[in-house]
């Protein structure tokens, strides 16, 4: 362990807080939570942290108290005089909302940015954003890291000449051309469109699927809709086979249920939320290896740009 190094973990992501820690070669800083009757808490660092470099690790999916119990501990951390606050969030809640869509809606993604500068954090590390102008609303630095670099090596193992790449949404076509012209494949695409949020209307293929070995990639699943549907659709269409890459497994509502009675080969996702249930159909992989090299190089102030396979 490199001097003057403390990470530390809030509750939504201790698990992989420990993996991290273990892969860097430091053990999991100590954190006492206190709860009060009413609903309240209060986190506090165990152990001295002045003058160090201190690596919170939380990601920000619901509920809301995940957001806060960072926000606090980055604030404990300042006041106890740590030289560097680096907040590390593996998911970044609250990305959907990066622009007005409509009006009289907030910029939530931005005000998530805004709170954690007044808070105190030096530096932001995170993993897949929803929108990549994210970064923009931070006055400190943002490493912003991509699952690509774990996924890449799996969907080349799959690759037996007949793969195709294809993207749930439009949305979606910018990273799943990046994943077809790295791996000389064709690419897909699903044009849906949405009367309200997370329920997709209709959807219609462009791109020929048949006899493919199709590779759906996207940066969240959240309630697996849209993906099945997909998957559902290629298959209509004369596609081989279907898997899909996640980076974030929201996975609310019906998604597990829909998950495993889906068309979908297999769902990937990485572990930077911790799964609520297991499904044979979804298999995780751990981002615990990419965090804590990016945080070794961090500190070593060396380069992390060979980590960005895709972007």
């Amino acid at each position: 362990m490199s001097y003057g190094v403390k990470i530390f973990a809030g509750r939504a992501s201790k698990v992989l807080a420990e993996q991290i820690a273990t892969k860097f070669g430091a053990t999991l800083g100590d954190v006492k939570v206190t709860e009060f009757s009413d609903g309240e808490f209060q986190p506090s660092f165990e152990e001295t942290v002045r003058g160090q470099d201190v690596f919170i690790v939380q990601s920000t999916m619901p509920p809301t108290e995940n957001l806060f119990e960072l926000l606090l501990m980055v604030d404990a951390a300042r006041r106890a005089s740590a030289r560097k606050i680096i907040a590390v969030i593996p998911y970044f809640g609250f990305a959907r909302q990066d622009r007005k869509d409509k009006p009289r809606v907030a910029i939530g993604a931005k005000l998530i940015a805004n709170m954690l500068m007044a808070a105190g954090v030096d530096r932001v590390m995170t993993m897949d954003l929803h929108a990549d102008q994210i970064q923009g609303f931070f006055e400190v630095p943002v490493d912003h890291l991509f699952a690509s670099t774990l996924f890449f090596n799996e969907m080349k193992a799959l690759d037996n000449g007949n793969l195709i790449m294809a993207a749930p949404d439009a949305g979606g076509a910018k990273r799943a051309n990046a994943y077809a012209k790295k791996l000389d494949t064709g690419l897909a695409i699903c044009h849906k469109s949405r009367k309200k949020a997370n329920e997709v209307a209709e959807m219609t293929v462009i791109g020929d699927v048949e006899g493919k070995d199709v590779i759906l990639v996207d940066d969240m699943c959240d309630t697996a809709g849209t993906l099945t549907k997909a998957a559902e659709l290629f298959m209509e269409k004369g596609a081989k086979s279907v898997r899909a890459f996640c980076t974030h497994a929201v996975l609310s509502g019906p998604a597990f249920e829909r998950i495993n009675n889906s068309k979908l080969t297999e769902l990937i996702v990485t572990d930077t939320i911790p799964l609520k249930e297991k499904s044979d159909k979804i298999r995780v992989i751990t981002v615990a290896d990419l965090f804590s090299d990016v945080i070794d190089r961090l500190i070593k102030n060396e380069s992390i740009s060979t980590h960005f396979i895709i972007s």
